[in-house]
């Protein structure tokens, strides 16, 4: 069942039960209260009339047969009909208008025994196939010291008329009720489809999303913001959410894809070499394993070189791995143990050691006091690695010319930056010289290296809470500026 058929059912049936309850309480009221004005005139005239017959029979003293008599007064000009039962004699005095029309109104045993305990009584019966509201009161007067029935007055109205207009209300009411709640009904039916209308633009766009991929498609509501208007937006909005993420995705999942073939491609390329090797040397033992000569000069040199090579490729891809085993540890949150350290002495060793670096560019060190009494939450061998990464590229694209280190310090953060001559980097590069495996097609061919160094220095900063900013020009050289927060406990 559609949600728009349960909301025209739902509002269709309590409209009805509303007209239900509406109609039945005002065709009761209606009908109380036409029945009412005409149970106070009968009774009121039987009234009169009884207060006359008592009187006149407590004057008389003459007995019951003289006194209960009707007058003989003109009723024709009235609707009521007057008709008195003499209990003693059994007789009936009528109306002038029931004598005219030569009708006795009926009277029963059980009727005159209800008034032996109750003063009157109202009935409907039907007299010659007509309708009449018969009001019953005892007359009563003193017999033998007591009070006694002695005499029955009835008065009655006809109520046909008075019928018919009631079952006419009684139906009336009910085409009435049924016709508003057809009404009701279809124009509910066609509310609920406006108002359910975007819903189904909603449903609509959302299946040709699921079928045609399109996550850049758009609910197009220009209606209030109303529930359907705020829920389009909050569609619209994760869409474009969705549409980001599947796009981070899709560029995580290239990027993984690109990240299988690059390490791949520098796995493969030592290995090569190794295999190479192998069977160079396999070759040259099996020349000389089946004689009884010992190797040239010239084969142990050979031989000498293929070691040289093996180890030089197993040192590469040692490194490799390694690199790849912090990325892999990076990629699963792994958290570094970190620990208060002072800057100072880990810088000091660090350029001590890179001047122990290959290198052919000059190395400046500028003065480091900078740091003094610097702390640094962090790791030791983590920072020491990423200065080492930044200083070994330097040296790398800085084959002649200048390579300088200095420090600084502000607002609570330590500033390292490591400078250089050499070819720098070109704009287009800047934004992914930070990517697994990425090299910038100047530097390609040009030197060794594996691309994964910056990444790890990247992951290295982030994880202490630290930035770096980049200057370079290109054929100019790069500067790398590091800022760490830091501590400073003592006064400087």
């Amino acid at each position: 069942m559609s949600l728009r058929l349960r909301l025209t059912l739902w509002y269709s049936g309590i409209l009805a039960l509303t007209m239900l309850l509406f109609g039945v309480v005002l065709y009761f009221f209606l009908n109380y209260f036409l029945y009412d004005q005409i149970r106070q005139d009968v009774k009121r005239e039987a009234g009169n009339t009884s207060l006359r017959i008592q009187k006149s029979f407590a004057l008389s003293q003459k007995g019951l047969v003289v006194d209960l008599e009707l007058e003989s007064r003109d009723f024709y000009s009235t609707n009521t009909f007057l008709q008195l039962y003499n209990v003693t004699l059994k007789s009936f005095s009528r109306s002038a208008n029931l004598q005219y029309y030569d009708v006795t109104l009926p009277l029963t045993k059980t009727a005159i025994d209800k008034l032996a305990v109750q003063d009157g009584f109202f009935e409907k019966t039907k007299v010659l196939g007509q309708d009449f509201l018969i009001y019953h009161q005892g007359i009563y007067g003193q017999s033998e010291g007591q009070n006694q029935l002695i005499g029955v007055l009835q008065a009655a109205v006809p109520i046909g008329s008075y019928e018919k207009t009631s079952v006419t209300l009684r139906y009336t009411l009910m085409v009435w009720a049924l016709l508003t709640i057809i009404v009701a009904a279809s124009l509910g039916w066609f509310l609920a489809r406006k108002a359910l209308k975007p819903i189904e633009r909603v449903i609509d766009a959302a299946d040709q999303i699921g079928s045609g991929d399109d996550l850049e498609k758009r609910i197009v509501y220009d209606g209030p913001l109303d529930e359907i208007g705020r829920l389009t937006q909050t569609i619209n909005g994760m869409l474009s959410r969705i549409q980001i993420t599947y796009l981070e995705l899709d560029e995580a999942y290239r990027a993984q894809r690109r990240f299988v073939s690059d390490a791949s491609h520098e796995l493969r390329t030592p290995l090569t070499t190794i295999r190479g090797n192998v069977d160079l040397l396999e070759k040259m033992w099996k020349q000389t394993s089946g004689s009884m000569e010992l190797a040239t000069s010239d084969q142990l040199q050979i031989s000498l070189e293929a070691m040289h090579d093996i180890a030089g490729e197993a040192q590469r891809m040692s490194r490799l791995v390694n690199d790849l085993l912090a990325l892999a540890r990076a990629d699963a949150g792994v958290e570094m143990e970190k620990k208060p350290i002072e800057m100072l002495p880990l810088v000091q060793e660090v350029v001590r050691r890179a001047q122990l670096l290959e290198h052919t560019a000059n190395w400046q060190v500028g003065d480091l006091d900078a740091l003094e009494h610097a702390i640094v939450q962090g790791n030791r061998d983590y920072l020491q690695q990423l200065l080492f990464i930044f200083i070994e590229n330097a040296f790398k694209y800085t084959p002649e010319g200048t390579v300088s280190f200095e420090v600084s310090r502000t607002n609570g953060f330590i500033g390292i930056q490591i400078a250089d001559t050499g070819m720098g980097i070109d704009k287009d590069d800047i934004p992914r010289i930070f990517d697994r495996f990425y090299r910038a097609d100047l530097s390609r061919g040009l030197t060794s290296g594996t691309g994964l160094g910056l990444s790890i220095a990247k992951w290295i900063i982030d994880e202490h809470d630290g930035s770096v900013e980049v200057t370079t020009r290109k054929d100019e050289g790069s500067t790398f500026m590091i800022w760490l927060p830091a501590n400073f406990p003592l006064p400087v």
